[in-house]
């Protein structure tokens, strides 16, 4: 075959750092320095290189899942979103003779079947469908189709305001009038007390990450990951832990206020600000999530997030068996 697939050894992780950030549509999510954070018995890492004459032309962040009696290599389940991470000038044939390689391989290390969920089509720099593509000619079908909230980010800062929703607008204008003032910090712990109540009362979770965690990987990613708080005098009252997920995209990973203090519209005045943040950093779009969990909507999560004049895409996984 044209294309050669390699298994990851950690003696790579810098060349697969550095093709990650020059890809069409690598993210934080796809680097090694975010991945490897996990505990290293927590997942059964499989992640492949694939070559086309000895040169990198995409990367798999992968591991291994159990799905009854099935063998899954599936995008790596320690982060938000996997796939191929592929460079801006791999054409429909070699993408093609990439799937086909991946199947091929699954097939001979005797999976079951493989499983992807690649980013959104808004993290890349130049937009392509080349590997959905060639997935579906290839027998994969969606195993779901998630909705992610995104706002395109084409308009100025002095216009942010006239996106939101009435009742957001009026929710801005009310924490302005009563104190509340939006600034970057480094206060972890205060914030992750409010996120690990608040989602303790309202759906009786606790956080994807520990505390630690989430101070670890700001320490990995000290310029990719910021928390804006919303203070009311020295008190924090909300907060937003931001991913600069690449040149294009930031990524509201973590949204939480104190259920005490919801007066205030903090959230709602963290949100004004951010976007303007996010317009002077020109990123292109700021993500808030996904607001549906196997295809079921939150609807007053969505009316949440559409209040800030953000509207639905897909965040697909695609996946196929092996008879």
């Amino acid at each position: 075959m044209s294309v050669t697939i390699e298994p990851y050894q950690p003696s790579f992780a810098e060349e697969w750092d550095n093709f990650v950030w020059q890809a069409n549509n690598g993210t934080i999510f796809h680097t090694r320095r975010f991945l490897n954070y996990h505990p290293p018995d927590r997942f059964e890492d499989h992640s492949l290189i694939f070559k086309k004459e000895r040169r990198v032309v995409a990367l798999f962040p992968a591991t291994v899942r159990f799905e009854q009696h099935r063998r899954i290599l599936t995008s790596h389940r320690g982060a938000s979103y996997g796939g191929l991470v592929s460079k801006f000038d791999v054409g429909i044939k070699d993408t093609f003779d990439i799937v086909e390689a991946l199947i091929h391989y699954a097939k001979e290390q005797q999976f079951q079947g493989v499983e992807l969920t690649p980013p959104p089509i808004i993290y890349y720099h130049r937009p392509s469908h080349y590997v959905d593509f060639a997935l579906i000619k290839n027998g994969f079908g969606y195993r779901k189709r998630e909705i992610s909230s995104v706002i395109p980010l084409t308009f100025g800062e002095s216009d942010v305001l006239y996106t939101f929703s009435p009742e957001s607008r009026r929710a801005v204008r009310r924490g302005v009038k009563l104190g509340v003032m939006v600034r970057e910090c480094e206060e972890y712990e205060t914030f992750y007390q409010i996120l690990k109540r608040n989602l303790k009362m309202r759906h009786n979770v606790t956080p994807t990450h520990t505390l630690d965690e989430l101070v670890l990987l700001k320490k990995l990613f000290p310029d990719r990951i910021r928390l804006f708080g919303a203070f009311v005098e020295q008190q924090m009252v909300a907060g937003v832990v931001m991913f600069i997920t690449n040149q294009r995209v930031v990524l509201a990973f973590y949204i939480s206020h104190n259920e005490d203090l919801q007066q205030y519209r903090g959230v709602n005045c963290l949100f004004f600000e951010i976007i303007k943040w996010a317009i002077r950093e020109k990123y292109a779009y700021l993500d808030f999530g996904i607001f549906t969990v196997n295809m079921d909507p939150n609807w007053g999560l969505g009316r949440f997030k559409e209040s800030f004049g953000a509207q639905g895409i897909f965040r697909d996984t695609l996946l196929k068996y092996f008879d």
